[in-house]
């Protein structure tokens, strides 16, 4: 069964969202999905680089009023570790 969480990064900018996100991948399981909310428009490159590079998918990516939402499914590569 795959589990949904929520990181909130707003008001955090560069790199802490994805130092955030790769803490928090490690939390969890591979099929698992990890929502970033994030008020930093760095993260709609960041995070999917960081994805790219830790074999996980990035399933969705949003923005509006001044927030930036990305939805990713937790790979079972490397899991964020490095």
């Amino acid at each position: 069964m795959s589990v949904l969480k929520q990181l909130d990064a707003r008001n955090l900018l560069c790199p802490l969202p994805v130092i955030r996100t790769q803490n928090m991948v490690k939390s969890l399981h591979p099929g698992d999905t990890l929502e970033v909310v994030g008020t930093d428009p760095g993260i709609l490159n960041d995070i999917p680089a960081w994805c790219r590079i830790s074999g996980h998918e990035v399933l969705e990516q949003h923005s509006g009023d001044n927030e930036y939402v990305i939805s990713l499914k937790v790979g079972d590569r490397l899991r964020g570790t490095s």
